[in-house]
């Protein structure tokens, strides 16, 4: 496991997660068959992310964890009007961006690139896809959905191309209604995702078993013969 500290962009009071190190696990992305971008949860650590790479067992696939300053990517709600969670937010959303940038950078197709995030890091993940759609290797949202209150406008431009996505939820959930996660299905899927949903009746706010599987299975078909779009 590495780390890399990359040079603030920004002065830190307008872009505060700029300058948060980055931590790796797996072969390097050039070399990997597929690199997942794992976004961490409220009050964990990238470190703490990266643990779900070594429980997916696949060897050949790279992550690449960035750390949010002081353990958190924004500071309300996700259901918060958005200017409440200025600047953190739009930083946090950069931060992602820098990150799959710097592998486009490095040779890594998008196609190759998967973007996975649990709770706080869930609605950051599919959030960002919506944001910046192309056809990446799959987007996994682990108990989360788009950032906004209820009426945020949803007219992203763009497609996502076929796009895997993953949506796994509890219900209830203390802090994501599942009426947010039908909402971010609707919405990826009309960017042109090919959406999958399963809803955990009574399961608390974690990752299960299941929801591991259903990761390793998408990644494990990033380059397989007769994939679609890779």
């Amino acid at each position: 496991m590495n780390t890399q500290t990359p040079r603030p962009t920004s002065p830190s009071h307008q872009d505060p997660h700029a300058a948060g190190p980055v931590r790796t696990a797996g072969p390097a992305p050039e070399q990997a068959r597929a690199t997942v971008v794992m976004i961490h949860g409220r009050g964990a650590s990238a470190d703490s992310i990266l643990a779900l790479h070594a429980e997916l067992g696949l060897p050949d696939v790279a992550a690449v964890a960035p750390q949010a300053v002081g353990h958190t990517w924004y500071p309300q709600s996700f259901l918060a009007p958005t200017e409440a969670n200025e600047p953190y937010l739009g930083s946090a959303l950069r931060r992602v961006e820098t990150v799959v940038a710097d592998l486009l950078a490095r040779g890594v197709p998008s196609e190759r690139i998967a973007i996975l995030g649990f709770s706080q890091g869930a609605c950051l993940a599919t959030e960002f896809a919506a944001r910046h759609p192309r056809r990446y290797a799959a987007v996994v949202g682990l108990t989360g959905g788009l950032i906004g209150p209820p009426g945020t406008p949803r007219d992203y431009p763009g497609s996502l191309a076929g796009t895997p996505v993953f949506l796994g939820a509890s219900d209830p959930d203390p802090h994501v209604p599942f009426a947010r996660v039908q909402e971010t299905e609707a919405v990826l899927a009309g960017m042109g995702a090919n959406v999958e949903v399963r809803r955990y009746p009574g399961m608390p706010h974690t990752v299960n078993r299941d929801e591991i599987e259903a990761v390793r299975e998408l990644l494990a078909a990033v380059g397989r013969v007769g994939s679609v779009g890779v």
